[in-house]
């Protein structure tokens, strides 16, 4: 077992297969993307550098979001900025199907920000 595993393995359902989810999405978007144990949390890298986590929120009844590192550069409705300069989050409901369009559009703008 990796220990980025051990976060995963902490939550309790639904939350749990909710972030299992959007480890696997991301993974599996593009070869690129890799996954680190960063500060605690699973971070993953594009090419070797930071672009997105996973977390809950302590304020939204621990609701799983990802967090995108340049997510001041980023355009999506769904993004948060929530008093941060640089990072933005999209909150993700455990108890509804995740909308893979919004994934898709935040990645996509993800790869294409780390490709210039």
């Amino acid at each position: 077992m990796k220990p980025v595993d051990k976060y995963f393995l902490e939550k309790e359902e639904p939350v749990k297969s909710c972030l299992l989810f959007l480890r696997e999405y991301i993974l599996n978007y593009d070869d690129a993307i890799t996954e680190d144990r960063k500060y605690g949390m699973p971070f993953y890298l594009y090419n070797g550098k930071m672009c997105c986590y996973l977390w809950t929120h302590k304020e939204y009844d621990g609701m799983p979001y990802i967090g995108v590192v340049e997510g001041n550069k980023i355009n999506h409705d769904k993004l948060l900025s929530e008093k941060r300069a640089r990072m933005k989050i999209v909150l993700i409901n455990p108890i509804e199907d995740v909308d893979i369009n919004m994934l898709d559009t935040i990645l996509s703008q993800i790869v294409a920000l780390y490709n210039r």
